[in-house]
């Protein structure tokens, strides 16, 4: 009811190539990962990470985003290009609360006119 000697190698060959395909997906999978972090480290000019660029030369030069975290990537520098040009600027005039903005500058400098007044005899 037991293996053969000739089915218990094969058996054993078949885990060490499953394990082998399991390891190689693995590693690709960190250095994606590591891409990523490296893109968004250079995107928000943090500093660089050994660990990460290591990961991405074991694993070789075929690493890259993949495709759904390249289109996130992607939206996010299409919004950060619209926030930066001159009508995402307007836009975010607009929604800003004048009000707000001119309570705040009225209430600024009524403090202001107090502690001169406070300092200030002639006043």
């Amino acid at each position: 009811a037991g293996m053969t000697r000739e089915e218990y190698e094969e058996y054993q060959k078949q885990m060490v190539e499953e394990k082998m395909e399991r390891d190689a997906a693995f590693a690709q999978k960190k250095a994606e990962r590591a891409c990523l972090r490296v893109h968004l480290r250079e995107k928000y000019r943090l500093p660089k990470s050994e660990l990460d660029e290591n990961q991405i030369q074991m694993a070789g030069d075929d690493v890259g985003l993949p495709e759904d975290l390249q289109k996130m990537v992607a939206e996010d520098q299409t919004e950060e290009e619209d926030k930066d040009s001159i009508l995402g600027q307007l836009q975010n005039i607009q929604n800003m609360d004048m009000d707000a903005i001119k309570e705040k500058a009225q209430a600024t400098f009524t403090e202001m006119k107090q502690a001169a007044e406070q300092k200030c005899s002639v006043m």
